[in-house]
């Protein structure tokens, strides 16, 4: 064969991008999702959540310059910012939410979230997972079982990560690799952003491109012929699928945000934040049923008000913009916003003008999906050092998160070993958090 396409193995003919780092190309990765398509039948039914765009914001947000801020505390409590009020009676949130605050009415402000995990990964893990950190086995991150619970809509990955896996708890766990998220492999904010799987590789273009879709034809039948064997039709079905996303021009369009109307990326904002929560709402649109975005960098163990007013405003752009603009596109009842962090920050200021780590307190945001609009849910004592009322663990989150989704929390998953695990171990659905 002196055709250059001809010295291809079958193996390599459809060798497009890496998946999200772990090594897998993209072919691989829809071969894994049709093998275990093929071991399984999908039992989760949908909820009032059709999709989740999980905002995290890693380092660990003060609540005090946030969501919870206590106007009337000390100044060694308060700390050196101030709070201004919102749509919603007598609820103040920190003065750079400006633009939150004029949606307060749509959103629930949590103030009561709590764990006991002091370390950044744990309380990583925590957030990811709905699980304490065990050295026995590690857990699925929530992207992943609803990948599990569901499977692919519209021939998108089910679980798209923006813009990369940042921490190893946003991954399979114990679950097969075929439920990893899709990492885009660049920064949607970056100038010319591609998806590193959807581009055709260097010098091929869509004429060589269908060529070597007719080979592997070719070469299937020739493998059909010589082995007899009908399994290599569900085999072989991860190579359609793969063809099928990067052929897709609805697959294309939806991580392309030069397609949006260049007023709307202004309202979110032409940096990191607006691009990534633009490219969210594209992809649950589109048909991606969770959306894990990672923003900033917020450990502030130093100079908070600096530190705040050089993230929050893009944050507080992007966000309300995100709320408004799936409102009014009518997908905010059937998407699940959430945003948090890992833990929150201490009572008082530390000598440095910031502030330490504190997971007995702090606070989250939840939106669209089934979640009650405007309302505080919880509270924090007068120097957001304990929760007052109902206080929110990590495992009744989880739950309520999942039950909006439609999948049953204490449903047994397999673990290496055959042995049973529940997806959250003893949860329970906060239904104050529902509408």
């Amino acid at each position: 064969m002196k055709c250059r396409d001809h010295m291809l193995s079958r193996r390599n003919l459809l060798t497009i991008g890496a998946v999200g780092g772990i090594g897998l190309t993209l072919t691989d990765f829809f071969r894994l999702k049709t093998a275990q398509a093929d071991q399984k039948t999908y039992e989760s039914k949908e909820g009032t959540a059709k999709s989740v765009i999980y905002i995290f914001l890693p380092g660990g947000m003060a609540q005090q310059e946030s969501f919870d801020p206590k106007p009337y505390a000390p100044l060694e409590y308060r700390g050196p910012m101030r709070s201004i009020p919102t749509k919603l009676t007598g609820v103040r949130l920190n003065e750079m939410f400006k633009q939150t605050a004029n949606i307060a009415d749509k959103i629930t402000i949590i103030r009561s979230m709590t764990h006991g995990e002091a370390a950044h990964e744990r309380g990583v893990h925590n957030m990811h997972t709905g699980y304490r950190p065990s050295p026995a086995l590690t857990f699925p991150s929530m992207g992943s079982v609803v990948s599990h619970e569901f499977g692919p809509r519209n021939n998108l990955p089910p679980y798209v990560l923006i813009p990369n896996q940042t921490n190893p708890y946003q991954g399979t766990g114990y679950l097969s690799s075929s439920f990893a998220g899709f990492s885009l492999g660049a920064d949607p904010a970056s100038g010319g952003f591609k998806v590193r799987d959807l581009e055709l590789p260097s010098g091929v273009d869509t004429t060589r491109f269908d060529k070597r879709r007719k080979l592997l034809d070719v070469v299937n039948g020739h493998f059909r012929e010589k082995e007899k064997s009908d399994s290599l039709d569900s085999l072989d079905t991860f190579y359609n699928r793969a063809y099928s996303l990067i052929s897709s021009k609805q697959a294309r369009e939806a991580f392309d945000i030069e397609k949006e109307d260049p007023k709307l990326r202004d309202r979110y904002g032409r940096n990191t934040a607006g691009a990534r929560m633009l490219l969210a709402r594209r992809l649950v649109e589109s048909g991606v049923r969770f959306v894990t975005m990672t923003y900033g960098g917020w450990d502030h163990h130093d100079s908070i008000d600096r530190n705040m007013k050089n993230q929050v405003p893009a944050f507080d752009q992007a966000y309300a913009t995100l709320i408004s603009d799936l409102e009014s596109r009518g997908l905010l009842d059937s998407t699940l916003v959430v945003v948090a962090s890992e833990f929150g920050r201490t009572p008082k200021i530390n000598q440095t003008s910031g502030r330490d780590h504190w997971p007995k307190v702090f606070s989250s945001l939840m939106a669209g999906g089934g979640i009650k609009k405007g309302q505080v849910y919880g509270s924090s004592n007068a120097t957001a050092s304990e929760p007052e009322e109902d206080a929110l663990g990590v495992q009744d989150w989880a739950t309520t998160i999942y039950k909006c989704l439609g999948i049953t929390a204490d449903k047994e998953l397999m673990a290496p070993g055959a042995r049973p695990i529940e997806i959250v171990d003893g949860g329970t659905v906060r239904d104050g958090l529902l509408a």
